[in-house]
């Protein structure tokens, strides 16, 4: 289980480190950076697959994420005493640190502005460090593997350089996959790699989700649900079709879901007490749609190590929620689940079913930067970032 999230540098995130629970809630007010916290674990598990710099790249560039306050924020400008300023001349190279850390490994990725050469792409960010250690805390005891610009290294009983000229583009992650050779980044890639993020659903009559979907087993729905029929399928022949059919019943009271074949694709079928024939997917309402996508999501027959929800409760009718609740907790007996949420209904559900389990942090925002209310800096787990 992953038991610290750190990022440094990423918008309003200036320098935020988080304990992670087997359920972590995540609250606090429109504009506070709970957006930010998510997408920085997204561009954290992009770097497994080479996402990373792309993704920051189509964001305009590092520039246009970075934290856009001064380098320190004084306790004289918390107070008020003196202006919020800047200081003359940088203390510390311009960085966007992203990092997690369980009790058996770690990893940090420090990126930064693209050394000026000859070249168009001036956008894309350079991946400057990386770090993969044993334990919750980097210290140079527990380093197995690091990189630093070109040259990764490895300890093998002392330090071995593995690799020179890796592109700045590409994550060690990424490159090095020996599972003899480096069998400690194997495994953090892996864990990475199964992440799985669900956010922005489609909703409106377009949506991949309402269409006739192909007909293959599908144990992991997609990000944007777009096979989502074959989804819910795979569960209904697993030993989660009871929880599926438990939770749409709880949710729409007679309610029942099941697929029909047509030649090589699966079409949706939903049935529910008082309407004389079932409605297909095209017919659903926006909120019994993307409560189904949400079921087919937490009851996937193949659980991530670690499943993040943005604003789960978006177009669900507040009769929804406790169903929802539910689902999570089921979830949470087979993955780690992180909640992003603006619903207090939603957040008093989950207080009240996993009391002392659930990790909840509110974010406030201080002069511009990302705080969870009532924990200062010694209240934090400790994260060293290393230097470069």
């Amino acid at each position: 289980m992953i038991t610290t999230i750190a990022v440094k540098g990423f918008r309003s995130l200036r320098d935020l480190v988080v304990p992670l629970g087997r359920v972590t809630l995540v609250t606090g007010a429109n504009g506070v950076g709970k957006s930010s916290l998510y997408r920085s674990l997204e561009l954290l598990s992009g770097t497994a697959n080479g996402a990373l710099v792309p993704s920051l790249a189509r964001q305009g560039g590092l520039a246009s994420v970075l934290w856009a306050g001064p380098e320190v924020i004084s306790k004289a400008m918390r107070d008020g005493e003196v202006p919020v300023q800047g200081k003359a001349k940088r203390l510390e190279p311009v960085s966007l640190g992203l990092g997690f850390a369980s009790d058996e490994l770690g990893y940090l990725i420090d990126i930064g502005l693209p050394t000026p050469r000859r070249t168009m792409f001036t956008n894309d960010p350079e991946i400057k460090r990386e770090v993969v250690f044993s334990g919750p805390l980097m210290r140079p005891a527990s380093t197995l593997a690091r990189r630093r610009r070109s040259v990764v290294e490895v300890r093998h009983h002392r330090w071995q350089q593995v690799m020179e000229g890796l592109p700045e583009q590409f994550s060690m992650l990424n490159e090095l996959a020996d599972p003899e050779q480096y069998p400690e980044l194997l495994a953090v890639r892996r864990q990475v790699r199964g992440w799985r993020f669900y956010d922005a659903f489609r909703t409106d009559p377009a949506a991949p989700a309402r269409q006739s979907q192909v007909k293959t087993w599908t144990p992991v729905m997609a990000a944007d649900g777009s096979d989502l029929v074959p989804a819910l399928q795979t569960i209904l022949e697993s030993a989660y079709a009871e929880n599926l059919g438990s939770a749409v019943a709880a949710a729409f009271p007679g309610g029942h879901v099941y697929v029909e074949e047509n030649g090589t694709r699966l079409d949706l079928r939903f049935e529910q007490h008082g309407l004389l024939r079932p409605l297909t997917a095209e017919d659903l309402s926006d909120g019994t749609l993307r409560f189904l996508l949400l079921a087919a999501a937490l009851l996937s027959p193949r659980p991530p190590g670690l499943l993040v929800l943005n604003e789960p409760e978006t177009s669900l009718h507040p009769s929804m929620l406790p169903a929802l609740c539910r689902m999570v907790v089921e979830a949470s007996r087979r993955s780690q689940v992180v909640v992003v949420s603006h619903s207090t209904a939603l957040a008093a559900g989950l207080r009240e079913a996993l009391g002392d389990e659930l990790e909840h942090h509110e974010l406030v925002k201080d002069l511009g930067e990302t705080l969870v209310a009532g924990r200062g800096v010694f209240d934090r787990p400790l994260w060293d970032w290393g230097s470069r």
